[in-house]
């Protein structure tokens, strides 16, 4: 005979996991309080990496059943929600989450369902790759500099240069800039190779 099992989680300890409770008792599944597990930790926490899920997985055994109400519960995204559905189903465990109508993960349908959702997160992870890149571009365009602004500005880059051509050492500019040495040869080296 199956069991039923719960995964509830919020993020934050000021947060709680009852109205999930509710809902997935709403829905038909009477869940025993030793099957309802609860959780508060990050939804950026891989599912396998969260101590109670983890524990979850241990208890569950083929034929198994596991309600969650979102598809969020699984996963930190598209990516390892897949991945724990299908560790899941490897195990003969069938998953439903009530967002999705309550349908078995596992299923012929839930598989397909899945298998739209991580084509969709894909499409919006390349869209957010495109509308990067774009404004990357477009930055560049218009002169912007990227990266941490030069300790030193021009003017302080030639003296360095004419008390290094006057022979004075490396140790003794950087104290003189309060610049890291570092700095000092950086700039030595940028001058010798355009050079």
């Amino acid at each position: 005979m199956s069991r039923v099992f719960a995964y509830c989680r919020v993020s934050t300890t000021d947060q709680i996991t009852l109205n999930q409770s509710i809902e997935i008792k709403a829905a038909g599944f009477a869940i025993e309080t030793q099957r309802l597990i609860e959780e508060s930790i990050s939804g950026s926490v891989a599912a396998k990496e969260r101590p109670g899920f983890t524990k979850l997985i241990d208890w569950m055994e083929s034929g198994d059943i596991l309600v969650v109400t979102k598809l969020d519960r699984l996963g930190r995204n598209a990516m390892d929600v897949r991945a724990t559905v299908e560790l899941l189903s490897g195990q003969g465990i069938r998953v439903h989450c009530l967002a999705l109508g309550g349908v078995d993960l596992t299923s012929s349908a839930g598989k397909m369902t899945m298998q739209v959702i991580a084509a969709v997160a894909e499409f919006e992870r390349d869209l957010l790759i495109e509308r990067t890149q774009s404004g990357i571009n477009r930055a560049k365009a218009v002169g912007k500099q990227f990266g941490r602004p030069p300790i030193l500005n021009k003017v302080e880059r030639a003296k360095v240069m004419e008390k290094l051509a006057a022979g004075l050492n490396v140790t003794e500019l950087a104290r003189e800039f309060k610049t890291p040495r570092q700095t000092i040869m950086r700039i030595r080296e940028v001058a010798l190779t355009s050079k």
